[in-house]
Order: structure tokens, then sequence, then C-alpha cells
């Protein structure tokens, strides 16, 4: 429900010049308060020279479908 919510009054606030800047320093509010959390950073956690987890990181699309 909250996020039904959320969705109606961003669209109703991003149909004026005047609501996409609210929107936007609300963005930035919250950005800047989840930045300032402390927390663990997945990013510092990771060793150099380690590989993600993940096993498509490295693989790029191939043209054509083709293997």
């Amino acid at each position: 429900m909250k996020k039904l919510l959320k969705l109606v009054v961003t669209r109703w606030l991003a149909r004026t010049p005047f609501g996409l800047v609210v929107l936007g320093v609300g963005w930035w509010l919250m950005r800047k308060r989840r930045g300032d959390q402390p927390g663990e950073r997945r990013d510092a956690l990771r060793e150099p020279g380690r590989s993600s987890r993940n096993p498509y990181a490295g693989r790029r699309p191939v043209a054509g479908g083709r293997r």
C-alpha cells in the first residue's frame, strides 16, 4: 500500500515544474541521508583483484545471437 501511495504522489507531483523541483529536492535529501548513515558498503568490503560473484559480470552480448 505504501508503494502504491508513493507512486500516486510521485506521478501527481511530476505533472508540474514545481512538482519536479519538489521531487528533486526530496531525492537529494534522501540520498544525502542514506550516505550519512553508518553501514556496510559493498564496495568497501571487496578486495582488489577478487572477481565478482556474478557469473555474467564479464560477459558481453554477442552480435547476431551467436555464441
